[in-house]
């Protein structure tokens, strides 16, 4: 079997994360050891995905407080339960500003706050409730996995059974971004649906998007791929038309970073173009997402917030120079270059560069978590999601 990519490594209290930045050309492991460096590496998208962001968060707010509890000399805030409030709850804060629309990371603060406050309320002491804590913060990470093989399975066997695929036939999926093992804790949503596919012998062929101006796809999905063994072609987003009119594609699947509760979906950039296409080809968008990315709080699309990156980051690009180049240590030379006017990057107003879009539930076919798969009833412009949350 072939190993799949990861995107974080723990050994004890010990995290390193790969610099997704640097993918495929240069593997780059980062040791992180602060809270603040967890921060860092979540806003600059040395890593990134939410369900991935959610667990370098969990990961690290454990081993922060794991230390403190083996330390000879503990901090003064393990010395009652409501100085350890007092400590957790910024740091929590803190870690959920690093990305916002991603309501994984939410999802996962919330969830320490609320074994905080049952810790508390079962009158346990400070030492007892930082060790409760540790203990929700690692399976933050822990049970990502299985839930991402589960929806996976979820979604592949549905979209099967939505084509009446024969034994002899073969599905082509076109996915957006990246959506695997890089941006989860193993397995992927999307494009481990794609995997599932592949792994039971009902996958065709893959399409993935760019996904400018980061590529996530042309670097990460790409790279997922070409280790999976898996059949695959690369299209530049504004291709997305021109190969629906030309080929045969059988799905759109993504995943999410966001969904609201009547279906709307927040994604990377690019989702709802995919999305309007498939809607006028009568392709099936399928959105597949673990059920802590459903915020029930959030009526519509439109109560998403939606981050806006730096100018830079849609002038520049980065990768190997071509013809290659190697350094003294054998490694090929990387390179970040302004392809825009100078001056363009300067300023917000001379560039839009939302980090992600709404696609509008009428849109989307299917929405599966690992619980299962909602479709919307015949008529009805929105999704029910009490059946998979």
């Amino acid at each position: 079997m072939v190993n799949m990519l990861t995107s974080i490594r723990t050994e004890g209290d010990k995290i390193e994360i790969v610099n997704q930045l640097l993918l495929p050309h240069t593997t780059e492991y980062l040791e992180i050891s602060t809270i603040e460096e967890a921060h860092e590496a979540i806003k600059s998208m040395k890593i990134r995905g939410a369900p991935a962001v959610a667990s370098l968060a969990a990961l690290t707010f454990a081993a922060n407080l794991s230390k403190a509890l083996a330390s000879p000399d503990r901090p003064s805030f393990l010395s009652s339960p409501e100085d350890l409030e007092k400590h957790v709850t910024p740091i929590l804060h803190y870690l959920y500003t690093a990305r916002p629309t991603a309501v994984n990371l939410g999802a996962a603060t919330r969830r320490i706050a609320r074994t905080l406050q049952s810790s508390k309320d079962a009158g346990k002491d400070a030492v007892t409730i930082a060790r409760d804590l540790v203990t929700v913060s690692r399976l933050v990470s822990e049970e990502d996995y299985a839930r991402n093989k589960k929806m996976s399975e979820n979604g592949g066997l549905w979209l099967a059974a939505f084509h009446n695929l024969q034994a002899s036939e073969r599905l082509n999926v076109l996915t957006v971004c990246n959506t695997g093992s890089l941006a989860t804790s193993g397995y992927g949503t999307a494009l481990g649906l794609i995997t599932f596919l592949h792994e039971t012998q009902r996958l065709g062929r893959a399409y993935f998007t760019q996904t400018a101006p980061y590529h996530q796809g042309s670097r990460l999905t790409a790279l997922e791929l070409q280790t999976l063994r898996i059949s695959s072609t690369m299209i530049c987003d504004t291709m997305v038309g021109s190969l629906f009119q030309h080929h045969t594609v059988h799905a759109v699947a993504v995943g999410a970073d966001r969904i609201a509760q009547n279906g709307d979906t927040a994604n990377k950039i690019g989702t709802y173009n995919a999305a309007v296409l498939a809607a006028r080809h009568n392709i099936p968008f399928i959105v597949v997402a673990p059920i802590s990315t459903v915020d029930l709080d959030i009526k519509d699309g439109s109560q998403i917030p939606i981050e806006h990156r730096a100018p830079t980051e849609a002038c520049v690009i980065r990768g190997a120079l071509y013809p290659p180049r190697f350094g003294s240590d054998g490694r090929r030379e990387l390179a970040q270059v302004m392809f825009t006017p100078p001056g363009l990057e300067s300023d917000t107003e001379n560039v839009y560069n939302p980090s992600f879009d709404v696609t509008p539930a009428e849109l989307i076919t299917a929405i599966v978590t690992e619980k299962g798969v909602a479709v919307r009833r015949e008529g009805e412009k929105v999704f029910d999601l009490s059946g998979v949350v």
